[in-house]
């Protein structure tokens, strides 16, 4: 049977809340329950949102639970080579494109006559594709970097994509199917404009490095799992 282990990420921008909490003890609970571990990560590649006080105040939190972790800590802000790596392979491939869309542009593209409603996806509004047929070697200056999500499909042929819930909201096999992704994900972005990488790329990236096996996640990033199921 293959090692039990999970992660508690949380982000140094603000002090754990009680949801955080139930999380983490959640997650040392089922690692305990199954003889895995728990990893602590420091989810801190918003550099400008981060502080110290918050990075300190989160490990005396978890102290005071009674929660303990393998050291060294990983920290996101030490990563970002490895998610420049990362985000190179997927290019080499041909599965991203630069994209110059501003929120405005967006929601502007979104709200004509012809599109209908917006799907929203993980990250808000379903991206309409205005810069899909951008190269990579017409990257600019300020660009974010996105997944050409159909370009992946086509790349994965006919792998199935599927993930298990243990959770009693939504317990079972979860078969992700190409509509799902192209109509109820879309193009993310891998990599924003001020930082070089994402969320989904880097905790993806980091799970691996780590040999994540299961993830403990509240209903708010659900809808992100068939993304990292994805990209992994």
């Amino acid at each position: 049977m293959a090692e039990f282990v999970t992660r508690f990420a949380p982000s140094p921008t603000g002090f754990l809340h009680l949801g955080h909490a139930f999380s983490a003890l959640t997650a040392w609970d089922m690692a305990a329950q199954a003889g895995g571990l728990m990893r602590l990560r420091i989810e801190d590649i918003d550099q400008p949102r981060c502080r110290p006080l918050y990075e300190s105040a989160i490990y005396e939190d978890l102290h005071w639970l009674g929660l303990t972790w393998p050291k060294p800590v990983m920290r996101q802000s030490s990563r970002l080579p490895a998610y420049a790596a990362a985000l190179a392979q997927l290019s080499q491939l041909g599965l991203t494109y630069p994209c110059s869309c501003s929120r405005g542009d967006i929601r502007a593209a979104l709200s004509a006559p012809q599109e209908g409603a917006a799907m929203i996806g993980p990250d808000g509004p379903v991206y309409p594709g205005t810069c899909r047929h951008r190269s990579m070697s017409d990257q600019a200056a300020g660009d974010a970097i996105r997944l050409n999500m159909g370009a992946a499909l086509a790349h994965l042929g006919q792998a199935e994509l599927a993930f298990t819930e243990t959770g009693p909201a939504r317990f079972g096999d979860h078969m992700i199917t190409p509509h799902d992704l192209l109509t109820g994900v879309g193009d993310i972005v891998l990599a924003r404009r001020d930082i070089g990488t994402s969320y989904h790329l880097s905790v993806v990236v980091d799970d691996a490095a780590e040999g994540i096996s299961h993830v403990v996640r509240g209903e708010d990033l659900f809808t992100a799992t068939p993304v990292h199921v994805l990209l992994q």
